[in-house]
């Protein structure tokens, strides 16, 4: 499988497009504009190229393709609010598009804080589009003959995986902490190589619940990864010592002794 670094699901799209619904183009035109959507090496090439096949091919078969790589690709750039946009047209165009509800629930559940006003709005957002995916890939075909069973079970495990540590999310917000752990917990059991963020984000559920050696010991996980990132492994490395400061809070300072009392003068003499 071919290995592209990107962020989030636009990976999973790109390792193996054939998770992605391939009817066949209606004209040389289209099939050139969607080639080069796929072989776009930037995000702002891959937006420019997918608007040129939404403008130019409105009826193409490719519309919900289009705009989840789109939504997508403004995830990689980091733009939360153009990657909603986007992600729900890909819906909206495919109600079965598994790889878009995904995208949006890991986008909305990081992006949503404890105090928002909007709060429960997004993480019901979350749940629906996170149990949504799980649903419709339990059913969902092998999209292509090109890829192996192997492959495809590969995929959709990484698929759930993901799901649940949205679902994970969304619970930490809610400082359901037992209930975080254990989506955390299915999402690293559930793929071959859990994802290092998954684990970091297991490491502060534990923290955030008292289990100050449970947090240690996945944070001393994430630092023995081969493949973890320099910056995950910093991550885990700060959280690591916050959860030793938090298991060992420093002692109050002995208090210095109280000054003598000053003498009392002597009674006046009659």
């Amino acid at each position: 499988m071919k290995q592209i670094v990107l962020r989030g699901a636009l990976a999973l799209a790109v390792a193996v497009p054939g998770l992605l619904a391939q009817p066949k183009p209606k004209s040389k035109a289209e099939l050139e504009a969607l080639q080069a959507m796929y072989n776009a090496q930037t995000a702002d090439a891959r937006i420019a190229a997918c608007e040129n096949v939404l403008t130019k091919f409105v009826d193409s078969d490719f519309k919900a393709v289009a705009f989840y790589f789109e939504a997508a690709s403004y995830d990689q750039k980091r733009d939360y609010e153009h990657t909603v946009v986007f992600g729900e047209r890909a819906i909206e165009a495919d109600p079965k598009n598994y790889q878009a509800m995904l995208l949006l629930a890991g986008v909305i559940a990081q992006h949503t804080k404890e105090f928002d006003l909007d709060r429960e709005e997004k993480l019901a957002q979350v749940e629906k589009y996170a149990k949504t995916a799980i649903e419709v890939l339990k059913d969902a075909p092998k999209p292509m003959n090109g890829i192996t069973d192997d492959q495809w079970i590969g995929a959709k495990k990484d698929i759930v995986s993901q799901a649940h540590a949205a679902l994970g999310m969304s619970a930490m917000v809610r400082k359901k902490y037992d209930v975080a752990e254990s989506e955390f917990k299915i999402a690293i059991a559930g793929t071959d190589v859990p994802d290092a963020a998954t684990l970091v984000r297991l490491g502060r559920a534990y923290m955030d619940d008292g289990k100050y050696d449970d947090a240690i010991a996945q944070f001393d996980r994430v630092k023995a990864l081969p493949d973890a990132s320099v910056q995950v492994k910093q991550i885990a490395q700060a959280e690591r010592v916050r959860a030793w400061q938090k298991k060992n809070p420093p002692k109050p300072a002995d208090a210095p002794p109280a000054a003598p009392a000053p003498p009392k003068p002597d009674a006046p003499k009659p």
